[in-house]
């Protein structure tokens, strides 16, 4: 009897542990670091690479942190040096003490946690972005002098400016636009900004980072420094003997810009700020290291699965291209940036000098606006070919592994998705990121649409009724008639 009471006690001990370990969140203290990096690279970045206040970045750039955050405009748990252009978030009782320090070119790189001023000077930096002198006097789209435009006559002017209200008087008020572009035919016909913002402010392009990724990485595909179809040229993680037979040694580029890598999944299912791209993203961790390390679980190429780091395998794919790190690191402005007229485009790093091309660029709305552009002209650009239409082509085509969500996505752009194709051009495709950055690039309308905005909460912005809305704008050509 005493024996069986014995093993009644430990099962409904074992029973009551086991509910009690279920609900611990094993996680807690990485989800608080990553917090605070997040804070501190927003706040950072809102400072010195936006040129924002601490007022408007609390309202905003911080809102979807909701009441997690830490402290308010004037006061709390961080520290900020505005001559090193330097700040600090947490520490305690709020999880480790994370910092980020603004670095010329590059915007703000986020510093591992026990980092401190003393070694700003150990982190990466670019040579000071070459802004030619006469762009305000250049015309649109290699500058930024806009010529006066009449309207087609297929286009309404009060339409336009009904789906522009649309896009920025949201009855969701966590759905926060901040710029609106409209470009047709190559002329800038509609530019609007919520206050506080202008055509200068640069905000973070959260995951339409991932398009521009794609361009570059065109480029080298076109140079012949790269195949689609070949093998991606880098060892894995961790490097263990008779490498040779990983099975992770057969994902394709193609594949890894497809997201179906077939790795293991570090930033879905509920894990984005808690493992995966968020530590290097905010606290610290080599992108490099952390993306190679992930194993086999799927066939490459049978499952879509979205994750930051199938853009960064891409990414360093690209890096191994070139001779030397400055090489690599003066390729997007040379080959990119300063040819299609992005001056105002900063690309930012980890603190090891690798490109963080899947969220971490800061932009402007026109920048953005050029890069809708030279995909809607296939890859041309004031009369030269900058990006082949063969590369245009593959970032419009489906990814066979996202056949069961719509056929949606491509080659690091998103596609119209098969129950939307009645109600938008099925020819139409976009860049996006999160807290609702969109560029939409309509081929059958000749138009670009940037939207630009800081949605918090659970979002749900829609920018396929946003071309939904302008094309409302547009009237029957009767030229196009039967």
């Amino acid at each position: 009897m005493h024996s069986l009471l014995s093993l009644f006690c430990f099962l409904l001990l074992l029973k009551t542990s086991a509910a009690v370990a279920t609900d611990f969140d094993y996680d807690e203290a990485d989800r608080k670091m990553i917090r605070n990096g997040v804070q501190a690279v927003l706040t950072c970045n809102g400072l010195f690479t936006s040129k924002r206040t601490m007022d408007q970045i609390y309202a905003q750039e911080l809102a979807f942190l909701g009441d997690t955050k830490l402290g308010y405009a004037n006061s709390g748990n961080y520290r900020i040096d505005a001559t090193r252009q330097w700040i600090e978030v947490g520490g305690g009782e709020d999880g480790p003490a994370v910092s980020a320090v603004f670095r010329q070119g590059i915007g703000c790189v986020v510093m591992a946690p026990g980092m401190t001023m003393g070694d700003i000077s150990e982190l990466p930096e670019l040579a000071p972005i070459q802004v030619p002198a006469n762009l305000d006097a250049t015309p649109w789209p290699q500058g930024d002098f806009i010529q006066p435009v009449t309207l087609s006559p297929h286009l309404s002017a009060q339409k336009l400016k009904a789906a522009s209200d649309w896009a920025f008087d949201r009855e969701n008020t966590e759905q926060d636009t901040v710029a609106l572009l409209v470009v047709h035919e190559g002329q800038l016909i509609h530019e609007r900004y919520a206050p506080g913002f202008d055509r200068h402010t640069r905000t973070r392009t959260w995951s339409t980072a991932k398009s521009i990724a794609a361009t570059l990485i065109g480029l080298r595909v076109d140079s012949g420094a790269l195949a689609l179809d070949q093998p991606l040229p880098f060892g894995w993680l961790p490097d263990v003997a008779a490498w040779e037979g990983d099975p992770r040694q057969n994902i394709t580029l193609r594949q890894a810009l497809n997201m179906s890598s077939g790795l293991y999944p570090v930033d879905s299912f509920g894990m984005e700020y808690a493992t995966g791209s968020g530590r290097a993203y905010w606290a610290g961790a080599s992108s490099v290291d952390e993306m190679r390390n992930r194993g086999l679980i799927r066939e490459p190429g049978t499952f879509f699965d979205y994750e930051n780091y199938d853009t960064l395998l891409a990414v360093y794919a690209l890096k191994t291209t070139f001779e030397t790190d400055a090489d690599y690191l003066a390729f997007p402005q040379t080959a990119l940036l300063q040819r299609i007229g992005m001056h105002h485009t900063l690309i930012g790093t980890d603190r090891f000098g690798d490109f963080i091309l899947s969220s971490q660029v800061y932009s402007n709305a026109r920048d953005l606006a050029r890069l809708g552009l030279l995909h809607l002209r296939n890859g041309i650009w004031m009369g030269e070919t900058v990006l082949s239409k063969e590369w245009i082509d593959f970032v419009r085509s489906p990814a066979p592994a996202s056949a069961d969500r719509g056929h949606d996505y491509g080659g690091h752009w998103w596609l119209v998705p098969d129950d939307r194709k009645l109600e938008v051009p099925e020819v139409a495709f976009m860049a996006a990121g999160n807290r609702g950055q969109y560029v939409i690039v309509d081929p059958s309308h000749d138009l670009v649409i940037v939207r630009r905005g800081l949605d918090y909460g659970k979002q749900g912005f829609d920018p396929w009724n946003l071309l939904a809305e302008v094309l409302k704008a547009f009237a029957p050509d009767p030229a196009k008639q039967p």
